[in-house]
């Protein structure tokens, strides 16, 4: 669905991203990890349209988009989520679904005059999936408040929910689980799930909890330095000995490999 090939992304004399290359493929859930400054956000921003590769190219179900902006990639049925959720704070949790489908009659001040009966028609059958996307994420309590008085993982799945507002292809999540419970993040793991089962969505997702991810993610990518260490499951990659020492280093020999990279993915603190 998606390939990356050879990119690099420099910053004056930084090179964020140095000759990547990666496939997502269609129908999968793949794991992006590595540790701090690996350059997977700046990777994620790249294929996302929010920043311009320096040098190689992006392709997308086999149409090279390089450079492309986020408006278009999202025509394009490619989408994404933050870190930090990106809600109307002041609209309620129906009416930020609502918003997502472009091109909507009612944007149009000629339509509003003169196709009136055609722009409630169409905001019927918006309003109906949005409430069909609120009820498969369980959000039917809260669907009438307002999105900025929910938690985080709420409003996570929120984001996610703006993703089935539309026909999208493939998702890239941003560290879904940050700042979320236990319970809620088990919650937005099932709708990935269900998504990724049911509805044929592929997804990459950044994420550092890698007890997440190997509930979810096959496969599960591996960046250090900017470029890609090392792919497969996620117990290989916990356990694979070039992927623990990007992590932490050298000298750690009295843990195991799982316990030494549990030290960083574990922690809720760190940047992935």
């Amino acid at each position: 669905m998606i390939e990356v090939r050879s990119v690099s992304k420099q910053f004056g004399g930084v090179r964020a991203v140095d000759n990547a290359s990666l496939k997502i493929e269609q129908g999968s859930i793949t794991g992006l990890i590595g540790p701090n400054g690996a350059g997977k956000t700046t990777l994620f921003n790249i294929i996302a349209g929010n920043l311009a590769p320096s040098s190689g190219q992006i392709l997308l179900d086999g149409e090279d988009v390089s450079g492309l902006p986020p408006h278009v990639l999202f025509k394009k049925g490619l989408l994404r989520t933050f870190q930090l959720a990106h809600e109307f704070s002041s609209l309620t949790v129906l009416e930020n679904l609502m918003m997502v489908p472009d091109n909507q009659l009612g944007e149009s001040l000629m339509s509003s005059w003169f196709s009136f009966g055609d722009v409630k028609r169409q905001e019927a059958e918006i309003r109906e999936r949005a409430m069909e996307v609120i009820g498969f994420l369980n959000l039917g309590h809260v669907a009438q408040e307002l999105a900025g008085n929910l938690s985080g993982g709420q409003k996570k799945l929120i984001e996610l929910g703006r993703t089935m507002m539309v026909d999208a292809k493939v998702v890239l999540l941003d560290e879904v689980g940050a700042g979320v419970n236990r319970t809620l993040l088990g919650e937005i793991g099932d709708a990935i799930i269900r998504l990724n089962r049911e509805r044929g969505y592929t997804f990459c997702m950044i994420e550092h909890d890698m007890d997440f991810i190997g509930k979810l993610c096959d496969p599960v990518i591996v960046m250090a330095e900017g470029t890609v260490l090392a792919q497969g499951t996620a117990d290989e990659v916990r356990n694979n000995e070039a992927v623990i020492e990007a992590y932490l280093g050298r000298g750690l020999k009295n843990k195991t490999p799982r316990e030494m990279l549990s030290l960083v993915t574990d922690n809720p603190e760190a940047d992935a």
